[in-house]
């Protein structure tokens, strides 16, 4: 799972050291920044569209608008890759709501298997987690795919959202329920 944001790690150190230099001007340690980060957002974005050319298209755009907007990071440097994620969520949101479709989630790319049965098996059972995910209201789908597929804690959680912390507990909680709910349904559906 995700660490807490009390020890921050090595990598977590080096970028916000790079972003001081952005924010100063420094174009090539800005471009470092994007080297680090460009997987995670690109991972969660592509997650959330479904589509690598769309997916790379946005997470172009995603950083544009953080380096056009990098200034307002001064003295909150060490919460760049929240902010980073928070700009990727709400241009998500934006050409969702300018193109009226809901957020699809059912693509994941998986590790191949040396068994290809196996790997038939997981991919279905991810396309039935997917299918289940893609069922919870948006703000629950976000606090499940944060956590469990990029792998953030609560807090980090917590600043992309712009939540409180306890709020995305409750989120993640309910969330879970519901997914219990669906899974327990379907395996009732398969004994009978």
């Amino acid at each position: 799972m995700g660490r807490t944001s009390e020890t921050p790690s090595s990598q977590e150190l080096e970028i916000t050291g790079l972003v001081r230099l952005a924010i100063q001007g420094d174009v090539e340690a800005y471009g470092k920044v994007y080297d680090i980060c460009l997987e995670r957002i690109y991972r969660y974005i592509f997650n959330q569209v479904g589509d690598a050319m769309q997916a790379e298209d946005i997470t172009e755009e995603v950083f544009i608008r953080a380096y056009k907007a990098i200034k307002s990071c001064r003295g909150k440097e060490q919460t760049f890759i929240p902010w980073l994620y928070r700009i990727a969520h709400n241009y998500l949101i934006d050409t969702y709501r300018k193109q009226h479709k809901e957020i699809p989630v059912d693509n994941i790319e998986l590790i191949s298997d040396t068994d290809p049965e196996r790997e038939v098996e997981k991919r279905l059972e991810y396309q039935e987690i997917f299918e289940a995910v893609k069922s919870l209201p948006e703000m629950q789908k976000q606090v499940i795919l944060l956590k469990y597929l990029d792998d953030n804690d609560n807090d980090e959680i917590a600043r992309i959202l712009g939540k409180r912390q306890g709020a995305v507990r409750a989120l993640q909680m309910r969330a879970l329920s519901k997914l219990r709910e669906i899974f327990n349904s379907r395996a009732e559906r398969y004994v009978k």
